[in-house]
């Protein structure tokens, strides 16, 4: 074989098949790593024999993408695709009427969808691999369909090339015993990319959570920003619930229910008797794809298996219908619904109440129009406040809403007002603003 085809020879180390007792190899890298390549030449090696016609390890296998186009245009006929990477008397003929490979062995190789999970029930395959799982829509059904259709021959194998994504199904994946895995950052195939295409994404990403994603090929378990997280969680496990004062259980209903309706989240969580500013969360009962009998149910039974207090439920979306369902279950629970107070679109006027531990609660106030959040991205300037600054202003980051420019009456009866406060010392300052100028998008000055 002429050397351009001899893969072991022009390989990278990530690129190269592990030894050992693996059933799933995980390629992880950037882009431009050289994942579509390694694919495609592993399922050379494992079809093709010592001599064009000479069968090899596998016979039949399956090539698995998002979309059928991806795994024709990008995992076939792709620049790094097995047509190219193939030899002229061993590349295999495309049947486009049966979605199929065949090498002139007579090994074949036929491409599926995510989107159809489905379409891997029936068949039967010795070797299989799969592009991109990480952005797989329907990535654990297509992964758990496959499972069952890597049946033939004595050792089945599957080869998954995939910039990592935060996704259950690659982290499921990367956990199990049976997996092998080889990394690569986008720069250790620098070689065979533009450098200007080097220069502009690191310059653009470097150092940040996509580039880290994207570029470096490490999978970030973490949101940035996110208020909950997993290290962070751990640390707060108690191994013995303390002695709690109330015991509820919250509700948080889907709008539908049907197999792919949203979660109903279920916890039970409780106050601590000695600490009433804290609580634990000690148990969640959350199902999804249930109908409503079935979540209110689950509800139902651990409001008794907790002797909880009460039963909270939010009802933003399914309002008074909530209550009805929960009480065809028992119609005797304790029950009280709540409404979400923040919102995206803005819900329309919220009211503010408060209550003690078992009274109702009793409205303060009615919040009528929707605030208006920022982050200050320039340092206030000392100033005593006896007269107006007219210094360089300051510039502000908007979450939502919008700032506008007012008149000097306007500014001297009581407009545009605003609180900064400081995080760390709690301390929090009122301004006037006359003008407010776009300056970008959400910042203005």
């Amino acid at each position: 074989m002429a050397l351009p085809f001899l893969f072991e020879f022009w390989a990278m180390d990530h690129q190269l098949r592990p030894d050992g007792d693996w059933r799933s190899w995980v390629i992880l890298g950037g882009r431009g790593a050289g994942n579509t390549r390694a694919g495609a030449e592993w399922v050379r090696a494992m079809v093709e024999g010592p001599r064009p016609l000479d069968g090899g390890r596998a016979s039949r296998v399956a090539l698995v993408a998002e979309t059928l186009d991806q795994a024709r245009d990008v995992m076939i006929f792709g620049d790094s695709g097995i047509m190219a990477c193939s030899p002229p008397d061993r590349r295999p003929k495309w049947e486009a009427t049966k979605k199929r490979l065949i090498w002139p062995n007579g090994a074949t190789a036929q491409i599926f969808s995510a989107h159809d999970p489905e379409g891997l029930r029936g068949p039967q395959f010795d070797a299989a691999w799969c592009d991109e799982l990480a952005k797989w829509r329907n990535g654990q059904d297509t992964w758990d369909m496959l499972q069952f259709a890597l049946r033939l021959g004595d050792d089945p194998r599957v080869c998954v090339t995939t910039t990592p994504r935060s996704v259950d199904v690659l982290k499921t994946l990367l956990a199990s015993p049976s997996t092998v895995m080889t990394h690569a950052p986008t720069s250790a195939n620098r070689a065979n990319l533009a450098a200007s295409f080097l220069a502009e994404v690191n310059a653009r990403y470097a150092g940040t959570r996509l580039g880290q994603q994207e570029l470096d090929g490490v999978l970030i378990d973490a949101v940035d920003g996110a208020l909950w997280r997993d290290p962070d969680l751990a640390q707060l496990t108690v191994d013995t619930c303390p002695e709690l004062a109330r015991v509820v259980v919250a509700v948080d209903p889907p709008v539908t229910g049907h197999a792919r309706s949203d979660s109903c989240g279920i916890i039970v969580a409780g106050i601590l008797a000695h600490d009433p500013t804290r609580a634990v969360v000690i148990a969640d009962y959350s199902v999804q794809g249930t109908s409503p009998l079935v979540w209110a149910q689950v509800a139902i039974d651990a409001y008794h298996t907790h002797n909880a207090d009460r039963l909270i439920a939010e009802v933003n979306q399914g309002g008074d219908l909530v209550e009805t369902v929960i009480r065809q279950v028992d119609p005797n629970v304790s029950y009280r619904a709540i409404r979400a107070s923040r919102g995206n679109p803005w819900p329309g006027a919220v009211a503010v109440s408060s209550n003690d531990i078992d009274t109702d609660p009793v409205q303060n106030l009615l919040v009528t129009q929707r605030g208006i959040l920022g982050k200050i991205k320039t340092d206030l300037t000392p100033h005593s406040g006896a007269y107006p600054d007219m210094g360089r202003g300051v510039e502000v980051d908007i979450q939502s809403g919008a700032l506008q420019s007012i008149s000097q009456g306007a500014l001297e009866n009581g407009g545009n007002l605003a609180a900064i406060g400081v995080p760390e010392t709690q301390h929090w300052e009122i301004i006037q603003f006359k003008w407010a100028e776009l300056i970008a998008p959400n910042r203005y000055r």
